[in-house]
């Protein structure tokens, strides 16, 4: 790993080690949290209270880094310990797969647990001292006080907290103690009352419908899971806009946020019913049940993030804002371009960032409705590879400035990136079941070749160009500075790409892996040239391939 893209600077060096410990924590133990059996030494560090030290090395950053950007020193980085790491890991790994095989993996008697604990601690460590030496560890706990102290407490508060909330969740998603399911269920069952006189709402078992069908209003239906996203949200959003909202009158939007956000679960269960009682089974519980979530949370947030940032009552005057600021003596001093200019970025007016979004977000819109009025095929996908064109051919007079060409490299790169997604497949010499060549086959032959087109276009297309523009053209440049359009793709750093494969990698659900090894690759072929071509050239070749593959072999599951 070259020191040239690594952040060499104390912040930056702690945000890429917390990044690279988070995700192999995340493989290498994902879906445990508990151990059954007995009590295991190593085990129960490494597992179960694992979100101790990764909360605490999050709140030591969060709270601590305007101490920690101070120190611009650049510290090594060693690559003997860094390579002994990775052994560590394919160890795990190894272990990983070999006790999966034997159907031991984490039995109470099974000892490979003790060694894979062991053999994780170990290669933690080992990267820990690869990034910083003992001695920029000493400088970052001095620098800060008494905050390593306070942050190994908010890490086992945090654990608290989150058992607590666990066992909560479980208990008001039951029957017998759903006070938010009983709520839902007279509200969703006031509305109704309207449009089906057949209504049937039965409190004891939280039903609701009528003789053609009834729906169970169970602990997620009832609003909790999307009034914690947007609780979580608007804090987050207001804590970030500290600075130009007024307090404490931008607090009366979280209690509207919440509103909106029941009274819209409750607009979904109805239309939910009304739906299946007119005979849309599938579309209503597969595509509707969950993408009209979705769609609310997003509306929730966008009217959000337009009230605290337009409306005049909310947000300080422009005096305080981009006027001027009074130093100790109190003087004047005049930093309104300054503080005009990150406002006016922060409220993204700046036609560079709705050229990199906006093509993207059209693909999130135009997904979240074709899927909403779908069943278990999506008929409505090329709604999203027309939504992505017209976006890009919007913001054709921005898109012309970058540097759309390629070399040698990116077409490699995106034959590597195939067989490296490929690679379970012929691993396991089977494919997953899916339901979409079956839909397929069973639509005339002029309306299935005409999807197929539509979805390799975008695959091959629009896809790529979206993409590459919001995660490496933008995202990646965004974690860097707040002015993105002055980084050079060649300044990425090890930090952004890495950050914003994980925010790719993710968007693939259960490819996730495999998304995050793909995102690095595209960044790396952008970073080399400094081409936004060649990350999109690699991208398409990864998507040809992958139809190719799935037309000709018939791996539907691949799509």
């Amino acid at each position: 790993m070259s020191s040239t893209i690594l952040p060499t600077h104390l912040l930056g060096r702690l945000c890429f080690l917390f990044a690279i410990i988070l995700f192999e924590y995340m493989y290498c133990f994902r879906g445990r949290t508990t151990i059954p059996g007995h009590l295991k030494l190593f085990g129960i560090v490494t597992d179960t209270y694992g979100q101790i030290p990764l909360f605490a090395f999050f709140v030591f950053i969060g709270f601590g880094h305007r101490r920690l950007k101070t120190h611009l020193e650049e510290i090594p980085f060693s690559l003997g310990l860094f390579v002994g790491h990775l052994l560590c890991i394919a160890v795990v790994l190894a272990i990983n797969f070999l006790a999966a095989q034997s159907g031991l993996f984490w039995s109470s008697f099974d000892p490979s647990s003790y060694i894979k604990s062991a053999v994780y601690l170990l290669g933690t460590a080992l990267l820990i001292l690869a990034c910083l030496p003992l001695r920029s560890w000493i400088v970052a706990i001095r620098s800060t006080g008494f905050l390593s102290l306070y942050a190994a407490v908010a890490g086992v508060a945090g654990w608290l907290l989150g058992t607590s909330v666990t066992s909560l969740w479980r208990a008001t998603s039951t029957v017998e103690s759903g006070m938010m399911q009983r709520t839902t269920l007279y509200a969703v069952g006031a509305v109704l009352r309207h449009f089906l006189p057949d209504l049937i709402v039965d409190p004891a078992t939280f039903m609701i419908g009528t003789p053609r069908y009834l729906v169970i209003i169970a602990g997620g239906c009832s609003g909790v899971e999307g009034l914690g996203l947007v609780l979580i949200f608007t804090s987050f959003w207001l804590w970030f806009f500290r600075k130009e909202i007024r307090f404490p009158q931008a607090l009366l939007l979280i209690p509207c946020a919440l509103g909106c956000s029941w009274l819209l679960n409750i607009v979904r269960l109805c239309a939910l019913v009304l739906i299946e009682n007119a005979g849309g089974t599938e579309i209503a519980t597969v595509g509707f049940h969950v993408q009209a979530g979705w769609i609310a949370f997003i509306l929730i947030t966008l009217l959000f993030s337009m009230a605290t940032l337009k409306i005049p009552w909310l947000r300080k005057s422009s005096s305080v804002v981009s006027g001027v600021a009074t130093d100790a003596q109190g003087c004047g001093i005049d930093n309104g371009t300054d503080a005009a200019s990150e406002l006016s970025e922060e409220r993204g007016e700046s036609p560079a960032i709705r050229a990199y979004m906006v093509p993207f977000l059209s693909i999130l819109a135009a997904s979240f409705v074709s899927k909403a009025a779908s069943g278990y095929f999506e008929w409505l996908y090329p709604l999203r590879f027309v939504a992505a064109a017209v976006a890009l051919w919007y913001f054709r007079p921005e898109l012309k400035k970058l540097n759309w060409r390629f070399g040698w490299a990116a077409p490699l790169a995106g034959v590597a990136v195939f067989l490296v997604w490929i690679a379970p497949t012929l691993w396991s010499h089977h494919f997953a079941i899916s339901r979409l060549g079956p839909a397929l086959a069973a639509l005339p032959l002029a309306d299935r070749w005409t999807w197929i087109a539509f979805r390799v276009a975008a695959a091959v297309v629009t896809v790529p160009v979206a993409e590459e523009l919001a995660f490496r053209g933008y995202l990646a440049r965004r974690l860097m500075s707040r002015d993105f359009d002055s980084i050079p793709f060649t300044g990425l750093t090890a930090l952004s790409i890495a950050l914003s494969s994980i925010a790719f990698g993710l968007m693939h659900g259960q490819q996730w892996l495999v998304g995050i090894l793909a995102g690095l690759a595209y960044a790396f072929a952008l970073r080399w040239r400094g081409r936004i071509g060649d990350a999109v050239l690699a991208h398409a070749i990864s998507n040809l391939l992958l139809a190719v593959w799935v037309l000709g072999f018939g791996d539907w599951a691949q799509w």
